[in-house]
């Protein structure tokens, strides 16, 4: 039986901008098939198993013969696969979807048509240019500037299309810009028109260049202005320095590496998207409940003796879900715990603990074991019995700090950090180009598991293939392991939180910005 094909638009460029069923096509495909304007982050979503094949196109060299790309999707279908042809901004506007779609019809498989948000009007939006404006514009026409000079002569009516409305948008025509600028101007559009370069639009590469009709081709030789890029012609234009929202974000043009597990991953991407930048997930480590009967049988032991502990310390948000976790999967009462003084690293697991019904004591004014220790060493007492849940690679600096003071210190360890992290080459490009501007650690292991993780995908020095991006570590603990494995740690938290690691982030952008300027 034949398989089924989505022709979906992947949007203009930002991930998230892909529609809900966009989205859904992708999870649920056994083939993508993707081009090189498509995000190739959103191939993150798809299912452990399915295939991708690149059948990306640039100005000049075709990885794939579009009358190839057909076939290859009437090819897998037969084979009784789902295919998820992903196609940049939109599939109908420029995108040929109607060829591979008249062929699939011919061969009797099923297809379905997934629109995307077109590049023509949402790049222009990320440079802070509406496409129409009841002063400037009321009409737009959509134009492709792709083709050779011969070519657009022959498709493009120059006399009707000039001045039949108020905005042109030019798709993917940098390298004719020139001889745009000159038929427009020929056909009856003032020399003196606004025009807007914009190049990838909505990724964290988005670069614009104003100019007009007669000096437009001029500006773009000077700056070596490269595809791909939407052009604006119009008044509308003029309304970007009023308008630009995009660039006036802290974190804009900044692509970030997150190496954090991805169950813990989703808070910072959200401030880092949130805050103009644009997040790259890597996990590079995921935490699980240890798999060796002894080390569950340890746990058991420690835990069934919540009613004699003094003194509990929770040391991340981890230590307090699985925490929970072995008290559900041993059938244990919380209430067992109710002598004990409630203590948490930092606001975070203090949060965390909250949401549990749990109430922590004051917080330590440094949000690390040595805060702890400092803040609570009045209080502790020789003989007290305390409980440590925490991971396996956990530092072994409290407990013995606790038991030289005299404490019965139980060390329940809830949960293995362990290596993850598939081999990735969209990373190895970005690496190599240095488009990844900052790497973000959030604990020694992601740090170490990084760099193993590098060397296996065949970097032969990862500290080296880093040196240009900045470095952004949430405590002090985690750059000193940072500096130790060769890394120039260039932006340090203040605190040992997500919070203080994006402000940290955003003056580290700010001060970036500012010696540019100078």
């Amino acid at each position: 039986m034949a398989g089924r094909v989505y022709l979906v638009g992947a949007g203009p460029g930002d991930a998230r901008l892909i529609t809900v069923k966009g989205l859904a096509c992708i999870q649920k495909a056994d083939v993508v098939v993707y081009d090189r304007l498509a995000n190739p982050s959103l191939l993150k979503s798809m299912k452990p198993g399915a295939e991708k094949v690149y059948v990306g196109k640039r100005t000049d060299r075709h990885t794939m013969k579009q009358e190839d790309i057909n076939q290859l999707l009437v090819d897998l279908a037969l084979e009784g696969k789902t295919v998820t042809r992903l196609k940049g901004g939109d599939p109908t506007i420029f995108g040929r979807v109607g060829e591979e779609a008249e062929l699939l019809r011919k061969n009797g498989i099923f297809y379905e048509i997934v629109p995307g948000i077109t590049a023509a009007i949402s790049v222009p939006a990320y440079a802070g240019i509406p496409v129409t404006h009841r002063d400037y514009a009321s009409s737009l026409s959509i134009i492709t500037g792709h083709e050779s000079p011969d070519k657009l002569d022959h498709s493009i009516q120059w006399d009707k299309v000039t001045n039949a409305t108020g905005t042109l948008i030019f798709m993917m025509g940098v390298a004719k810009i020139g001889y745009i600028s000159r038929q427009l101007v020929k056909y009856g559009r003032s020399p003196d028109t606004p025009v807007a370069l914009i190049r990838w639009g909505t990724r964290a590469e988005q670069a614009t260049l104003i100019g007009t009709l007669a000096d437009i081709e001029e500006k773009v030789l000077e700056s070596g202005f490269k595809p791909p890029a939407v052009i604006v012609v119009g008044e509308v234009v003029l309304q970007r320095d009023q308008l630009k929202w995009a660039e006036a974000l802290p974190l804009f043009g900044t692509r970030v590496l997150v190496t954090r597990s991805r169950a813990q991953a989703s808070r910072l991407v959200e401030q880092i998207q949130d805050l103009g930048g644009e997040p790259y997930e890597f996990p590079v480590i995921e935490t699980r409940i240890p798999k060796e009967p002894a080390a569950l049988q340890a746990v058991s032991e420690a835990l069934s003796e919540l009613h004699k502990y003094d003194w509990v310390f929770f040391t991340s948000v981890n230590g307090v879900e699985y925490f929970f976790e072995h008290l559900d999967r041993l059938g244990l009462d919380i209430r067992a715990l109710h002598k004990a003084r409630i203590v948490a690293v930092g606001p975070a697991t203090k949060e965390e603990l909250g949401r549990r019904g749990l109430r922590a004591e004051t917080l330590p004014e440094r949000f690390q074991a040595e805060g702890l220790a400092e803040a609570y060493n009045e209080l502790l007492k020789s003989g007290q019995t305390v409980l440590l849940p925490r991971g396996n690679l956990a530092r072994a600096w409290l407990p013995e700090f606790l038991k030289s003071k005299g404490l019965e210190v139980t060390e329940a360890v809830l949960y293995e950090t362990v290596p993850t992290g598939e081999d990735d080459d969209e990373l190895l490009k970005l690496i190599e180009k240095g488009k990844i501007h900052a790497v973000t650690f959030t604990s020694s292991s992601t740090v170490r598991n990084l760099l193993d993780i590098l060397k296996r995908m065949g970097i032969e020095d990862p500290a080296e293939a880093l040196k240009d991006s900045a470095i952004a570590c949430i405590g002090p603990v985690t750059a000193k392991t940072a500096e130790e494995a060769g890394l120039k740690v260039s932006v340090l938290a203040e605190e040992s939180t997500l919070d203080s690691l994006v402000e940290a982030l955003c003056q580290w952008k700010l001060e970036q910005l500012k010696s540019c300027c100078e």
